[in-house]
């Protein structure tokens, strides 16, 4: 890997600006969200184009990650991390002067082309910057509290532009970020790559995009009716290509994600989790934003306000989640994180139309931010750890596109679900908002049972002496205290 570490306050104000960029990318996954209801009235988008507002931004982020961790590895980190930083500006101003809702879904599709090659390339500098110790647990408790509060921050910075600027200032803003990133790119960051075999797997890249684009626009179509053959044809052809670009990772001298990577069960344990994460941070705060907004009446900016006391109790509790983690280990804390964020969940499901948000709402949010403590300051850690510095960028990428393949497919099955449900509802007599509510909470439900399964899923892959499924820094520091 050819790079030189630059000095330690350097390094630090490398990871401002670095945590900079994982913001502007996570909280643009939920920013559009609050100012949904303007744009769609304003550009007239129907409400079965609006999921894809959102949609295509994660699909075309998720479906190009690998690619782009790779480029981060070969082509160079710093320069993939410019390049992306640019060409995501200027999507975010074609997104934020779009005349049509066609346009708009372009210019999302498009940014999130760009954060492919941004994410992997931030997270992987990250690894290179802080190779090993005590300065690499902060580094990435940091990196993942951002990452674990950016959805929230979207919700209320989009509500604020929403209310007292326009909607389009929720795509505009992105240039403020791209430029303090740039300026903070070119004068801190320092240029490393992978040696050695550096040639592109095309042909993995084009099935997994494929496959990916297949499954999530297969879910998309379920709202019109699991059995229908276009909804059955686009999930099959995803199914299938996901078992070619698996075969053929076995195949090439060259793999697009070399197996290796999620073969580890630490690791494999820790992308699954950010999958299940990524249902919640990304589908089913959609839905409660929904409800602020529809069912409630908010403000946008009211919305925002509604879900920051979950970030709140993320970051108060941060240090000591950081804590508990060196002393009980993952399987401990990344079983009871998702626990706790199932019983918020299932707490929020009981909220009606007449409902007050402090009683049927704020509960829920903090016991669900008490949760995501715990899961967010380990768990990118765990994604990356022991991983081969010639693989930072790819393992990187795949952090991120789990969780961003869960929040795309999320979004996709609960708008299939919230439909049906709502139809049921007012089929039974209900009125209108006291049946969106209902439909909601049934969205919550599953959410909820999506994280149980993150909860088995934690126990049963992080188990085993504790000082074999923590990261070097921390396994040394048990060892040592034993």
């Amino acid at each position: 890997m050819s790079s030189t570490l630059p000095a330690s306050s350097t390094r630090w104000w490398a990871l401002v600006v670095l945590g900079l960029t994982q913001l502007m990318v996570v909280l643009d996954g939920t920013i559009v969200a609050i100012a949904l209801p303007a744009a769609q009235a304003e550009l007239g988008i129907d409400d079965s184009q609006r999921q894809w507002v959102v949609t295509a931004y994660a699909v075309t982020f998720s479906a190009l990650l690998l690619l782009g961790g790779r480029i981060a590895d070969y082509w160079g980190r710093k320069r993939t991390f410019m390049v992306g930083m640019a060409g995501f500006g200027a999507a975010s101003v074609w997104g934020g002067l779009a005349q049509s809702g066609g346009e708009l879904i372009a210019a999302r599709g498009l940014q999130g082309v760009f954060a492919a090659l941004l994410a992997p390339a931030a997270l992987a500098m990250v690894s290179v910057l802080f190779p090993t110790g005590r300065d690499r647990n902060v580094a990435f408790a940091v990196f993942g509290i951002v990452a674990g509060t950016g959805a929230a921050f979207g919700f209320l910075l989009g509500g604020a532009l929403t209310q007292y600027a326009d909607w389009r200032w929720c795509l505009l803003v992105n240039v403020f970020f791209v430029v303090a990133g740039l300026i903070g790119g070119k004068v801190l960051l320092v240029e490393s790559k992978a040696e050695g075999d550096t040639r592109y797997d095309l042909i993995g890249t084009v099935a997994v995009a494929l496959s990916l684009g297949s499954l999530i626009y297969g879910f998309a179509r379920a709202e019109h009716g699991w059995g229908e053959v276009d909804t059955l044809g686009f999930l099959a052809a995803g199914v299938i290509l996901m078992g070619v670009f698996v075969w053929w990772q076995t195949r090439t001298s060259h793999p697009l994600l070399p197996l290796r990577v999620v073969r580890d069960r630490v690791r494999g344990g820790a992308f699954l989790l950010q999958a299940f994460v990524g249902v919640v941070m990304v589908g089913a705060m959609l839905y409660l934003t929904f409800h602020f907004q529809i069912v409630l009446g908010m403000s946008p900016l009211a919305a925002g306000f509604g879900n920051v006391a979950m970030t709140a109790v993320i970051m108060a509790t941060a240090p000591v989640s950081t804590k508990l983690f060196t002393s009980f280990g993952p399987r401990a804390v990344l079983t009871t994180g998702p626990l706790l964020v199932a019983a918020g969940l299932f707490f929020l499901s009981g909220i009606t139309a007449q409902g007050s948000y402090w009683s049927e709402v704020l509960p829920g949010l903090v016991v669900m931010g008490l949760g995501f403590s715990l899961i967010f300051v380990p768990l990118q850690n765990l994604a990356l750890s022991g991983v081969d510095p010639h693989d930072a960028g790819v393992a990187s990428a795949f952090a991120n596109a789990s969780m961003h393949v869960g929040g795309s497919v999320a979004v996709a099955v609960f708008t299939a679900l919230y439909t049906s449900s709502l139809a049921d509802s007012l089929a039974r007599g209900q009125g209108q908002l006291p049946a969106m509510a209902e439909s909601y909470g049934d969205v919550f439900i599953v959410a909820a049972c999506v994280m149980v399964l993150g909860a088995l899923t934690s126990f049963v892959l992080f188990r085993g002496p504790r000082a074999s499924v923590m990261p070097p820094a921390d396994a040394d520091a048990v060892v040592a205290a034993h």
